[in-house]
């Protein structure tokens, strides 16, 4: 079985090829779903969760791109040599660096420009990839699709943290493990993901 978490805000879309019965009356078949009304029902509450089915599992992602617009990002979950995170502080909550790919630029070039653009941390070395998060924002009237690659990453950097003002970040601060729990009750979903 293959399956995706799609977040709006604290809800999520579930993407998958299998549906048990007790789900049937959540399930829209992912081809003929209209996203506006779908959104609009589970951000008024009115609709609990929703599983988008479609029974071939390598078409769900490309189904899915077909009906809302692709935004690529990239970020980073990063460790200092104590094993702290780096956590940024934007919009009231407690978030990770990340943002959008540039012309040209190959996933993991993004993940760290971002992580340094945003915090100021230099001498980042990747580890591994982490996983793919997925978030449905509207931007200019329209519902877009944010896929998000993360990657594990580590510095010895110790230097200052310069929180990218112009977006909106107003913190940027290591995280030892018992701040990071913390921290993650005033995060996104997605985010928590990652831990």
């Amino acid at each position: 079985m293959q399956m995706y978490k799609v977040f709006i805000n604290e809800r999520f879309i579930i993407l998958s090829n299998e549906v048990k019965k007790t789900e049937i009356s959540d399930t829209f078949l992912l081809k003929d779903v209209d996203f506006e009304w779908l959104i609009g029902k589970i951000s008024s509450g009115k609709l609990d969760k929703a599983i988008l089915y479609h029974d071939n599992s390598d078409e769900l992602l490309p189904l899915l791109y077909k009906k809302l617009p692709l935004v690529e990002a990239a970020g980073g979950l990063v460790k200092n040599t104590k094993g702290d995170v780096l956590f940024i502080f934007r919009n009231g909550k407690w978030d990770l660096p990340k943002g959008k790919t540039e012309k040209g630029e190959d996933i993991e070039e993004t993940a760290i420009r971002e992580v340094v653009e945003e915090t100021g941390v230099k001498g980042l070395m990747i580890n591994h990839f982490l996983k793919n998060t997925y978030h449905i924002f509207k931007r200019n009237g329209e519902y877009r699709l944010k896929l998000t690659h993360w990657y594990a990453m580590q510095t010895t950097y110790a230097g200052e943290l310069i929180p990218e003002e112009e977006e909106g970040i107003m913190q940027v601060t290591w995280k030892n493990e018992a701040e990071t729990k913390e921290a993650l009750q005033n995060s996104y979903e997605n985010i928590k993901l990652l831990f």
